[in-house]
C-alpha cells in the first residue's frame, strides 16, 4: 500500500477514537485505514493518529478542509504523513525516546507530519550526553 494518501492527525482529544475520525474524514473519500495511536501500557490515546485514503487526491482535500478545525473540543492539525528513514518502528514523539532508543542519533521508522514533527521510532533527544552538558556549561 502506498503512503501517498496517508495523513497525520494531531491534537486529538484523548476520547477521540477511530470511529470518530472516520466519521469526520469519510466525507472526503474512501478510507482504507484509521489508527489512533495509544500508549501501550495504559491504552490511552497519545493525541495523534493516521488516516489512509484510497485516493491521494481525497487525502489532499481532507487535509485542506480539516486542518485547524475543531474535533471533540480540540483544534486538530492535519498534515501529510511521510515515512521516516531508519530501521526502528513504533510511534512516539521523536524527542522523548519512549518506545524507541533514548540514545541520541538512534531510532527511525515511524512517520513525520508535513511540518517535520517526529512521531515514531525513538528519535534523538530525551537526555543530555556529557559532551552536551560541557558545551552548555559556558553559557
Amino acid at each position: 500500500m502506498s503512503d501517498e494518501g496517508k495523513l497525520f492527525v494531531g491534537g486529538l482529544n484523548v476520547d477521540t477514537d477511530e470511529q470518530a475520525l472516520e466519521e469526520q474524514f469519510s466525507k472526503y473519500g474512501q478510507i482504507s485505514e484509521v489508527r489512533v495511536i495509544k500508549d501501550r501500557e495504559t491504552s490511552v490515546s497519545r493525541g495523534f493518529g493516521f488516516i489512509t485514503f484510497d485516493n491521494p487526491e481525497d487525502a489532499k482535500d481532507a487535509l485542506q478542509a480539516m486542518n485547524g478545525k475543531q474535533l471533540d473540543g480540540r483544534q486538530i492539525r492535519v498534515g501529510h504523513a511521510e515515512k521516516k528513514s531508519g530501521n526502528r518502528g513504533g510511534y512516539n514523539r521523536g524527542g522523548g525516546g519512549g518506545y524507541g532508543s533514548r540514545r541520541r542519533g538512534t531510532g527511525g521508522g515511524g512517520y513525520w507530519d508535513s511540518e517535520r514533527s517526529s512521531y515514531g521510532g525513538g528519535g534523538g533527544g530525551g537526555r543530555y550526553e556529557q559532551q552536551d552538558r560541557d558545551s552548555y556549561s559556558a553559557f
